[in-house]
């Protein structure tokens, strides 16, 4: 399934895409895509709501309604720093042997194609596509790999929007650099792991007004999502609805040389196959 919340901001609803023109509508049975539908099995149990209501042809055109985050606000967004070994090389640091961790405020998260702010005292504000994963039942201390597989909602793509000097020039706490409001756009569904062949071979791409910038894939990953996932649950407890961002292919701005950073009036626009793709205006700082 590809579950969608679409409204406006604080006000989304709960839908299943169907088709590129068509939803159903699912508020009236859940009441959100939250930690309490995804605890509950809600996927597996939508599943049934969402077959008769097409049988019987209840089932609603898009009217340019607003598409909003895919979850509700997470309890905590978990990222994965460097998890691409050619993203690594162009940022001039060494692959890492085991995942790097840091986190992003909840409050980050947006729609696909909402605005993204770059926040005040900003100098070198930066763009990351990234491949989602949605913690689908409360987990801790998984036994294998195998095991993280059971544990997973769906995939969904993020931007993880970042200001690299407050991420490595203010004391090398990388929450600093990723916590400003809108600095994770996400969506625009979350696509469940049934509808799709094989998370690990996604093509990955990202432009800035118009110009390519990231074109990557999840073949390459240093840490797959399952070992991300199995790998998390030794040191802390997921809970349902929690997001975790896996990392980004190169191209970044901090990549380039000479860098190049996000600024007012700039577009991003990204995706990664078979997920979606996202357009974010760039505004300045309030």
């Amino acid at each position: 399934m590809y579950l969608m919340r679409i409204g406006d901001a604080g006000a989304e609803k709960p839908v299943v895409l169907i088709s590129d023109t068509h939803y159903v509508d699912v508020s009236d049975s859940v009441a959100d895509f939250n930690e309490a539908f995804f605890g509950n099995d809600g996927i597996a149990k939508l599943k049934g709501v969402v077959a008769e209501r097409v049988a019987a042809g209840n089932v609603t055109k898009f009217a340019g309604e607003r598409i909003g985050a895919p979850i509700a606000r997470p309890h905590q967004i978990l990222c994965i720093g460097l998890n691409y070994s050619d993203h690594a090389a162009e940022t001039g640091q060494a692959v890492p042997e085991e995942p790097i961790l840091f986190t992003k405020s909840p409050n980050t998260l947006v729609g696909p194609n909402d605005e993204v702010r770059i926040p005040r005292g900003a100098t070198k504000p930066d763009w990351e596509v990234e491949l989602g994963i949605v913690i689908g039942k409360r987990t801790s201390y998984l036994n294998s790999v195998d095991d993280a597989r059971e544990a997973i909602a769906g995939f969904v793509v993020v931007n993880d929007v970042s200001e690299r000097a407050f991420q490595i020039e203010r004391g090398g706490q990388w929450s600093k650099g990723k916590s400003a409001e809108t600095f994770n756009p996400a969506g625009p569904w979350l696509v469940t792991p049934d509808e799709i062949d094989d998370v690990l071979d996604l093509g990955m791409w990202l432009d800035v007004n118009g110009v390519r910038r990231q074109n990557g894939s999840t073949s390459t990953m240093i840490f797959d999502p399952y070992f991300i996932v199995h790998y998390l649950s030794q040191f802390l407890v997921l809970e349902p609805g929690d997001l975790i961002n896996t990392g980004t292919p190169p191209g970044v701005g901090m990549g380039f040389t000479p860098q190049i950073w996000l600024k007012p009036g700039d577009v991003m626009e990204l995706g990664i196959e078979g997920l979606g793709s996202q357009r974010q205006p760039v505004l300045a700082p309030r």
